[in-house]
């Protein structure tokens, strides 16, 4: 007689462990307010210190700047509401300074700009010393203003021991051509001097922000461009310069912000004589020479509000590239 043999029946899976095993924890609910508070608190200290070194002074300079205050008449203060900004776009002087400032800022980017396109496109080819050449070319932007600018007044300007000249007069004797003196470059053209000191320190600026964009390019793209038959300018016009847009218009941007704001080179080569006077010093003119609170803060509103506007786009180009290259990653 043969055994049957009965086999227990098998549960379905996971049915004996789904009634034994305790049920999985959900995910940990949100931190309250608290917690989120004690996280940001080390965060307290730095927040108070930026308001107070930025924010109330300019709270400060927007309130004086809607009273006709002169620190010489300290009882004839008065409230003028929007006197003073009428002022600011009615001076004449004031008038001729904003032009000079968007005369002096346009030519400083556009010329540096493409100088540092240059630059970048030179260093982005591979030769020997290299890396020499690219610390060369950063180092004026390395300079404390102040000391640039009078690097190229006595350095370099001057009629009687500038190298300027010098250089001038050795071409001159060399070559035969006859010199018509030793010219005085701030007095013949002042703003072409304060033009030149600035572009020359911000140039490397702008190679730097270029030369990141060149070296962020597709070398399989470049490479199927140069197998297909195109030549350097082909490339240059269709594939380099459409990529370096955003890097072009970041540092179109960013130099517009500080050179708008420049102070240094026109108060150390010129002191505002002979047509230089920009924005930022007529402001201190108006405010330590001419004692005039309100109308000083005024101006200087007006600064920062365009200042703000410019920064604004700069931002924005900022985010895009940033949003371009966690893209490509």
């Amino acid at each position: 007689m043969s055994a049957s043999v009965s086999t227990p029946e098998r549960s379905p899976a996971g049915a004996s462990g789904a009634s034994g095993a305790p049920a999985p924890r959900k995910p940990g609910r949100v931190p309250g307010r608290a917690r989120v508070w004690a996280t940001r608190a080390p965060l307290l200290p730095a927040l108070v210190f930026l308001i107070a070194v930025t924010q109330l002074p300019f709270v400060a300079t927007v309130v004086i700047s809607f009273f006709d205050w002169n620190s010489l008449s300290p009882d004839k203060r008065a409230f003028s509401a929007f006197s003073n900004y009428g002022e600011v776009f009615s001076d004449p002087s004031l008038r001729d300074s904003v032009f000079t400032t968007v005369l002096l800022t346009a030519s400083v980017v556009i010329v540096s700009v493409v100088l540092g396109l240059l630059l970048a496109l030179l260093l982005d080819r591979e030769f020997i010393g290299r890396g020499f050449v690219r610390t060369l070319l950063i180092t004026p932007f390395l300079l404390v203003p102040v000391s640039a600018a009078l690097m190229w007044k006595h350095v370099l300007y001057n009629p009687e021991y500038g190298l300027l000249n010098g250089a001038w007069a050795w071409f001159a004797g060399r070559f035969g051509v006859d010199s018509p003196g030793q010219p005085d470059w701030i007095s013949d053209m002042p703003l072409a001097a304060v033009a030149t000191a600035l572009v020359w320190q911000w140039t490397p600026f702008m190679m730097l922000i270029l030369l990141a964009g060149l070296q962020s390019r597709s070398a399989e793209q470049m490479e199927a461009a140069r197998l297909d038959g195109a030549n350097a300018w082909q490339m240059f016009c269709y594939l380099t310069l459409p990529h370096l847009r955003r890097y072009l218009e970041l540092g179109v941007l960013l130099g517009s912000i500080y050179i708008v704001q420049n102070f240094d080179a026109v108060f150390t080569i010129t002191a505002g004589g002979l047509g230089t006077a920009n924005l930022p010093y007529t402001i201190y003119q108006t405010f330590y020479q001419a004692h005039e609170y309100g109308l000083a803060s005024a101006a200087g509103v007006v600064v920062v509000i365009g200042t703000i506007v410019v920064a604004t786009f700069a931002l924005r180009v900022v985010s895009s590239l940033f949003s371009e290259e966690a893209g490509r990653a």
